[in-house]
């Protein structure tokens, strides 16, 4: 009946208006003042299923009440257009952002009718908004952070320069430990953009945890020495090979062993520090590694955020990187993370991933 009034209300009679509503790239609905749905179109069909005799609020998201800021009912109260910004539920559970518009379709005599409810799939949109967002973000932390290292870089090659000119050796080879430092954390920092920006395939092997770990580890021991931590490592040789990406898991274990160790140097309450890498079972399906150390430790609004991109307690010298790249890996291979800190009395990174593919 509403249709058939559309169609008598177009100039063109030779519109058929169920084909043009089929034609429109969105949902189109045609509700009563109750909120029942009159019509659907084919696309509205295609994702929610025939609604049609349903509540609307009971297609969209599966609820017994209506939406706070219902657009049709505003529309059915004055007479005019309305918009909202919805989440709805997709019949195959995708859950989607929408742009909700609602037209009034008036009788004769001016009274509403009935009112065509349009939404559309604004998911992509917001999340290209939300990674442009990200993006800015990036470029100011990053060029920041990177700022720093430039000038690190700078201020050691300018001392190894004045070492080789006064031929003195011991000068230079000062020099040259902040040019390494700084060598490091560039590299550090771009590992961790890649890892981050880009949404590398994992390229799954079989690999014994423990040589994971022995590698990762051993690009720092002799930086934790210089640094006056302990750096350790405790296997559990009765592991077996695990099915994982290796190149991710080794920056995982990168950027939680270089978190703790920097952990400790922030640290000036105790005589000696220690960072323990552990791995082991967790259970009869997982394995784990542990990552302890003696440092500063985290309160509860830190271990809350600290998995969120450019989240850093470090001031100017962090990333906000190394964490959330953590995060996502973890994600990723279907793991998850434990954290057991308290301030002041260190921090214990468990990480639990499957023992075997199927696990």
């Amino acid at each position: 009946m509403i249709c058939t009034m559309i169609e008598k209300q177009m100039p063109i009679k030779s519109f058929d208006v169920h084909r043009v509503f089929d034609s429109i790239p969105g949902y189109i609905s045609i509700q009563d003042s109750g909120l029942k749905i009159l019509y659907a179109n084919q696309m509205f069909k295609n994702d929610f299923g025939d609604g049609v005799g349903k509540l609307c609020h009971s297609v969209y998201k599966n609820a017994s009440f209506r939406c706070e800021s219902c657009p049709v009912l505003k529309t059915f109260d004055d007479g005019l257009g309305h918009f909202s910004e919805e989440t709805v539920q997709l019949l195959n559970g995708d859950i989607c952002q929408v742009l909700v518009q609602s037209s009034p379709v008036k009788d004769p005599q001016g009274n509403v009718e009935a009112v065509i409810e349009l939404l559309t799939n604004i998911t992509e949109l917001k999340k290209t908004r939300k990674e442009l967002s990200v993006l800015g973000q990036s470029i100011a932390f990053l060029s920041h952070a990177i700022k720093n290292i430039l000038e690190g870089l700078q201020g050691g090659a300018y001392v190894v320069d004045e070492g080789i000119k006064d031929n003195d050796m011991v000068l230079a080879g000062k020099g040259w430990n902040i040019v390494k430092k700084n060598i490091f954390d560039i590299t550090d920092v771009a590992q961790n953009i890649l890892f981050s920006s880009k949404d590398r395939p994992l390229n799954y092997q079989y690999v014994h945890p423990n040589k994971l770990a022995e590698d990762t580890i051993s690009l720092f021991q002799d930086r934790a020495l210089s640094l006056k931590v302990m750096l350790c490592f405790d296997p559990d040789n009765s592991l077996p090979l695990v099915w994982v990406d290796p190149a991710s898991i080794k920056r995982m274990l990168h950027n939680l062993i270089w978190n703790a160790i920097e952990a400790c140097m922030n640290d000036m309450a105790l005589k000696s520090y220690s960072v323990i890498v552990r791995t082991g079972f967790y259970d009869d399906r997982h394995f784990k590694f542990e990552v302890e150390d003696n440092g500063m430790g985290m309160d509860e609004y830190t271990k809350k955020n600290i998995f969120e991109e450019f989240f850093s307690t470090k001031g100017s010298k962090g990333t906000g990187l190394g964490l959330s790249v953590v995060d996502k890996i973890i994600n990723k291979h279907g793991g998850r993370i434990e954290i057991d800190s308290t301030t002041g009395q260190g921090a214990l990174f468990r990480i639990i991933l499957k023992l075997r593919e199927d696990s």
